[in-house]
């Protein structure tokens, strides 16, 4: 994959003196969020991992080219292209050879920045089971990703859309580990609360960082999850998140969104019924676990 691949010049200089870097994806800038709110988040994001000392590696497809750091030009561009590719494993052969745009899934993220030397990523939500996948299989391609690449994703859990009890079976079975930071019940995206436990919780970083060198340094594959709850100012509590997502699962069935679709039909549909309520939410919950995983990746730089 590297001879397909365009490193920014200070990530390239940061891994090769060993110093922190923080992958970033590129789906939440070009499908997860309308503009300019996707454009004001990267920038913030960016900003939030840069002053924990920390360099930020937004991941995303430019004409073919896979860029690990994307510039703010082209970081723009991913913003207001047409017809940009959301890109997981098994999109990256077409979009390469036909020169075209894309932007990165946690999944596809997941995969370049294992390629590129990158431990530590930071996303929003990650993808899992969805609800009724016992008769569509409908399962996200990210949870294969956390089973076979060795990358730790920082997130505020599954998105709560999703069946977060059967995601957190897959994982488990899968050998992944999940962990709660400073929480013992698994954070729900938009929720504090999941009704879920964190079988494992970090303290701070530098106990997060302790456990991932000893897991990787065992020679243990694939990734691991580190769930951060959202700030308690911007939640949304879950009764109400269900009420919210009852609706958006209904018109979604009404309107036969399947596949890939699902996903930005729902945020977006939620967005909708919560006045907004849920962007706000959504931003909020990636600037916490940006600090939080700059933090980590700080720790785990001293741990090496």
């Amino acid at each position: 994959m590297r001879e397909y691949m365009d490193i920014h010049p200070d990530v390239r200089t940061a891994l090769d003196l060993g110093n922190p870097v923080v992958a970033l994806e590129s789906t939440i800038i070009a499908h997860g969020m309308p503009h300019p709110q996707n454009l004001e988040t990267a920038r913030r994001v960016e900003e939030v991992i840069e002053q924990a000392g920390a360099v930020p590696a937004t991941i995303g497809i430019i004409q073919g080219r896979i860029k690990v750091g994307l510039t703010w030009e082209e970081t723009e561009y991913l913003a207001k292209a047409k017809d940009v590719v959301k890109v997981s494993r098994r999109d990256f052969p077409l979009v390469l050879a036909e020169k075209r745009d894309g932007a990165t899934t946690v999944a596809g993220t997941m995969l370049v920045a294992e390629q590129a030397g990158i431990r530590i990523f930071v996303t929003g939500g990650i993808g899992g089971v969805h609800r009724g996948a016992g008769k569509t299989f409908d399962i996200s391609a990210d949870l294969e990703e956390l089973k076979n690449t060795d990358v730790v994703v920082v997130c505020a859990g599954v998105k709560s859309i999703l069946d977060i009890g059967g995601t957190l079976e897959y994982l488990e079975t899968a050998g992944v580990p999940v962990f709660g930071f400073q929480t013992h019940e698994f954070p729900a995206f938009y929720s504090r609360q999941s009704g879920f436990p964190a079988e494992y919780t970090f303290r701070d970083a530098d106990h997060a960082a302790s456990v991932i060198q000893t897991k990787y340094g065992m020679g243990l594959k694939g990734g691991m999850v580190i769930a951060c709850p959202i700030p308690e100012e911007w939640e949304i509590p879950c009764s109400e998140m269900d009420e919210y997502i009852q609706s958006a699962l209904e018109d979604c069935q009404s309107g036969g969104i399947a596949g890939k679709r699902v996903t930005p039909f729902l945020l977006g549909r939620i967005k909708e019924l919560t006045s907004g309520k849920s962007l706000e939410a959504n931003i909020r919950l990636v600037l916490n676990n940006a600090l939080i995983g700059a933090q980590i990746a700080g720790a785990y730089r001293r741990k090496k």
